[in-house]
């Protein structure tokens, strides 16, 4: 099935009549973007007002409490482009709210209910009062923690989900050593605590500062390792047969560092985009080499697009039995361009330690 156009999806969620239900406005507040400019151009987000959405069959009316920006955030606003007749573009995914409406082929939640989930990177986002979202992607959001907290996991959550369990099909029985790039990430934040509650992996992580490396042991990393040096001789003072599985948001030119430390019938994982990737050093040893993109199975409307959903309820359970934590580690506040631009710039700083956190 062939991805719906940014146009498209534009289109089926802001051409609509406002949603009928009694408690919510005919237009909300919004952050969005005309053009693609750096982020200390003050026109780079704009405050905007827009209609508010009315959800489709499948699709929950959220209320938004509190956001979580990535860096696919920053991505979108710097090669979007300009919109076509000056609409403005919303961005945002993770999300945690109250569901305000629903569509009438759902059937998991309520108005009431409060949830969580990363959306679709075809729809208007979530840098908004209201937002509609396909409740197949949704999970219910856990009660041990706040909004806040639990906006930085859907995202995050998913694509660490994704890749230790579909990609590199690990499990409880799996008892070999990950390697985890830039453990400090957002993502890998999620992964490494993962992979030490529900698979039996040795698990290493790369950090290159003081603040870093503290962050990944709390996270449950067994060993630390800086990726500013030479990991091969670090990776094989921890385990001199080589590493069985790697996560990699930073891949550029470590294809041969990476190959090297590997054992045969490895996984490699990537989520970053490397300039002029060469997967040749992994053939001898038959490495598989794995893309994993959270959008994937809402951009091509996939079959099992209900198993993000269900995905984060067993997060949100992880959450609230204590065997995983937030990973939120700056907070912000405020519904407005000021505040987003302010986030945007943190984010392309590329120096956070797990994530950034708005709460509107």
């Amino acid at each position: 099935m062939a991805a719906m156009s940014d146009s498209e999806a534009t289109t089926a969620d802001t051409a609509t009549q406002p949603t009928a239900a009694p408690d919510v406005p005919a237009t909300m507040r919004a952050v969005g973007i005309t053009d693609s400019l750096p982020v200390d151009d003050p026109a780079c987000l704009v405050d905007v007002e827009v209609p508010v959405p009315t959800p489709g069959d499948h699709d929950l009316l959220v209320e938004i409490e509190a956001i979580s920006v990535n860096p696919i955030d920053t991505k979108v606003r710097r090669r979007a482009g300009r919109q076509p007749d000056g609409r403005p573009k919303i961005l945002g995914y993770d999300a945690v709210g109250t569901v305000r409406a629903t569509g009438d082929a759902t059937s998991r939640f309520q108005p009431g209910d409060q949830v969580f989930y990363a959306g679709d990177i075809r729809r208007p986002g979530t840098n908004a009062q209201f937002h509609v979202v396909d409740e197949r992607l949704v999970g219910r959001a856990p009660t041990e923690i706040s909004a806040v907290d639990a906006a930085a996991l859907p995202l995050t959550s998913l694509t660490a989900w994704e890749s230790l369990f579909d990609r590199m099909g690990a499990n409880v029985d799996s008892n070999g050593t990950l390697l985890v790039l830039g453990g400090a990430g957002g993502v890998p934040s999620v992964l490494i605590q993962l992979a030490r509650a529900l698979t039996g992996l040795t698990v290493i992580a790369t950090a290159s500062r003081g603040e870093s490396e503290d962050w990944v042991l709390e996270m449950g990393a067994h060993d630390v390792v800086n990726h500013r040096r030479d990991l091969v001789d670090q990776v094989r003072e921890i385990d001199p047969d080589g590493v069985d599985l790697v996560f990699s948001s930073w891949t550029t030119g470590r294809e041969r560092e990476l190959a090297e430390i590997m054992t045969p019938h490895g996984h490699l994982v990537l989520i970053d985009d490397p300039e002029g990737l060469d997967i040749t050093p992994f053939k001898q040893k038959s490495v598989a080499v794995h893309w994993e993109s959270m959008f994937t199975r809402s951009s091509f409307g996939t079959a099992d697009m209900e198993d993000q959903g269900l995905a984060l309820d067993r997060v949100a359970d992880m959450i609230d039995d204590g065997r995983l934590s937030t990973t939120a580690n700056l907070h912000l506040r405020g519904l407005s361009a000021e505040t987003l631009r302010e986030a945007h710039r943190r984010v392309e700083d590329g120096r956070l330690t797990g994530k950034l956190v708005v709460e509107f």
